[in-house]
């Protein structure tokens, strides 16, 4: 059943939006349309991507094989390659450093947040764009300038900053310490300015536009939790990133003001600097109360994604809707109070320590209850399997894994022994980086025929899955036991150590595993650039999925709807309805055209919707896929 307008006015809430005719610039470059910025980040995201995961391999080359002629990567890496054909050990630290710096801000936040923030919040609350165009397109363009500016740092004589990605003090705040803590270090900062701005910015239009922006019955009991992840993601953005700012101003007047707000006591070379009173653990509480948020600045948006995914290709009901809800708002809340569990070992109290300790115990709760209703959702259900399917069922996997060695390492007392080796470097990289980047990837394969129109190749799509999902657990499954056997990170080479070396084998081993994952990516590069335009046209509602954006022409323009937005009547999750002819349901039909499907509670909401819709002068008449 449809519903026709039968009133002379139109009485929907939203303005019709004029057809644009858009210039190449207006159109690609500097576009205020929602669904082309996603698109903007998305490919940003994935040229960084790309270059990030090149800085792991190359220093993987050096740790898995810590005596290879590196002479071959020469012209490449010129002078960081010396006469002997030895990674310089400066730059094997910039390395760890930039890489850290791409995948967690540019990839993973900025590639992930950005793009389907943008892209899904209008079309799935039902609106014609952002609250702010220009706000939005400048917050791609804040971002495109922080990665120039990252980028030109990767040129340097000196290299690139070199302080490892959390940049602690005094390495990073004295530019005598190191290469790294030079200009690269200058320009890390300011790069982190242009991000922080970008951030902001986009924050500020995403919680505004969902809370002003939704169209007609679309109440937040009735939103997709992907766009409840987006939202909450904002509000931890927003008041955390801040922070981030502040260390970084105040670690900027240290390094070229004369201020000690994280320096005291420094000797270099036996000379005593004029620093006196600061402390570097002020800027440890300052960076984690930001990075720790941030793990859930990149994990939120992941599994908002993968609750729709699984929902639609599960053909059931995602499971605990409102228990999903709570879950999101229980970690958005408690990722403010667990900061200091990075920092057992920086001569906290004991008692602030074991508060610390408790509260992160705690966060395992609400992120349990997710991995349980993504269970159940999946228990007996019609399982789909297409990549996007794959790749959530993958995520939810790495959660599991990651987050259950998340437990021994939020225990302070063992914390303190697998601090800062390569069990803390698995914990991260599986619950968060893979985690989150498996969302990501599941985001792309399920809404590709959205952006583009067009259908991915779900063989390659398969193929990538596989090669990636094993890839991802063979690197970093490894790397727990190399942790409890002591191996420390950010080391350029173990072999002076007695005990490392009954582990060289299983150290080549992670080496090479993770240069066939970084290869496999390329598959997917192929698929996307490929179908993207060579790829099968997509039908109008590919997966039969139930939330707005399907109900968009194929091609949405700029404005999404070419008439009157749709009103919505039921929540986004009403798959296999007993009673209904079809599988799903989507939002903008009416309960009173579903009778034989609606349960008791509902019949209560079909009297309203029926005195709604006679007040509006609506009428109900059959639906030609009924027919």
């Amino acid at each position: 059943m449809a519903v026709v307008n039968t009133a002379t006015g139109d009485s929907h809430a939203h303005e019709v939006h004029d057809e644009h005719h858009d210039s190449f610039i207006t159109k690609y470059i500097f576009t205020t349309d929602h669904k082309m910025i996603g698109k903007q980040f998305l490919v940003t995201g994935i040229f960084w991507a790309l270059i990030g995961g090149f800085l792991s391999i190359l220093f993987r080359l050096q740790l898995g094989f810590p005596d290879m002629d590196m002479s071959f990567l020469k012209p490449i890496l010129g002078g960081w390659i010396d006469e002997s054909g030895e990674l310089d050990r400066n730059f094997f630290l910039a390395l760890v450093t930039m890489h850290g710096t791409i995948m967690v801000f540019f990839v993973l936040t900025a590639g992930l947040s950005g793009t389907f923030s943008n892209f899904l919040i209008p079309l799935q609350i039902g609106a014609r764009d952002m609250a702010s165009g220009f706000m939005n397109m400048l917050s791609y363009w804040f971002f495109f300038v922080s990665g120039l500016i990252m980028f030109a740092s990767l040129f340097l004589e000196k290299g690139p900053a070199g302080g490892g990605w959390v940049v602690y003090p005094p390495l990073s705040a004295l530019e005598q310490a190191i290469p790294g803590s030079g200009m690269g270090m200058t320009l890390w900062l300011i790069a982190m300015v242009f991000f922080i701005a970008s951030t902001l910015l986009g924050g500020i239009n995403y919680i505004t536009t969902i809370i002003n922006l939704r169209t007609k019955g679309m109440t937040f009991a009735r939103l997709p939790l992907t766009i409840w992840s987006f939202f909450l993601t904002a509000v931890i953005g927003l008041l955390s990133f801040p922070v981030l700012f502040a260390a970084a101003l105040l670690l900027v007047f240290d390094r070229s003001f004369g201020t000690s707000f994280y320096l005291a006591d420094i000797y270099i070379g036996g000379e005593a600097l004029p620093h006196t009173g600061g402390s570097p653990v002020l800027y440890q509480h300052l960076f984690w109360f930001l990075g720790h948020p941030e793990v859930y600045i990149v994990l939120l948006p992941a599994l908002g994604i993968t609750s729709e995914v699984i929902a639609t290709n599960s053909r059931k009901p995602i499971f605990g809707y409102k228990a999903m809800i709570i879950s999101m708002l229980g970690i958005t809340i408690l990722s403010f109070v667990v900061w200091a569990h990075h920092m057992f070992v920086s001569g906290m109290n004991p008692f602030l320590g074991s508060v610390f300790m408790f509260l992160t115990l705690i966060i395992a709760v609400p992120s349990a209850v997710k991995v349980f209703n993504y269970l159940t959702t999946l228990w007996r259900g019609n399982l789909i399997f297409t990549p996007a399917m794959l790749f959530s069922i993958g995520l939810v996997s790495f959660f599991i894994s990651g987050g259950l060695t998340g437990i021994f390492l939020g225990n302070s007392a063992i914390d303190i022994q697998l601090h800062d080796t390569y069990f803390v470097v698995a914990h991260f990289h599986l619950v968060m980086g893979s985690a989150s980047f498996f969302g990501l990837m599941a985001g792309v394969y399920h809404w590709f025929p959205k952006m583009f129109g067009r259908m991915m190749d779900s063989k390659l799509g398969y193929i990538h899955f596989w090669l990636t999902f094993i890839g991802v657990y063979m690197v970093f499954f490894p790397m727990h036991y190399i942790g409890i056997a002591g191996f420390p990170r950010r080391y350029y080479s173990w072999t002076n150590f007695d005990f490392a070396n009954m582990y060289t084998d299983l150290n080549m081993f992670v080496s090479i595993a993770a240069i066939v994952t970084f290869v496999s990516q390329f598959i997917f590069l192929f698929n996307f650039f490929y179908s993207m335009y060579k790829g099968r046209k997509a039908p109008h509602n590919p997966w039969r999925s139930n939330t707005l954006e399907w109900t968009t022409p194929i091609n949405p323009g700029h404005g999404n709807w070419p008439g009157e937005i749709p009103s919505v009547y039921r929540w986004p999750y009403d798959y296999s309805k007993p009673g209904s002819a079809e599988d799903f349901i989507p939002q903008t039909v009416p309960l009173s055209a579903t009778p034989e499907s609606n349960l008791p509670h509902e019949e209560e909401l079909v009297k309203l919707e029926k005195q709604i819709m006679a007040e509006e002068g609506q009428v109900l008449v059959a639906n030609e896929s009924k027919k």
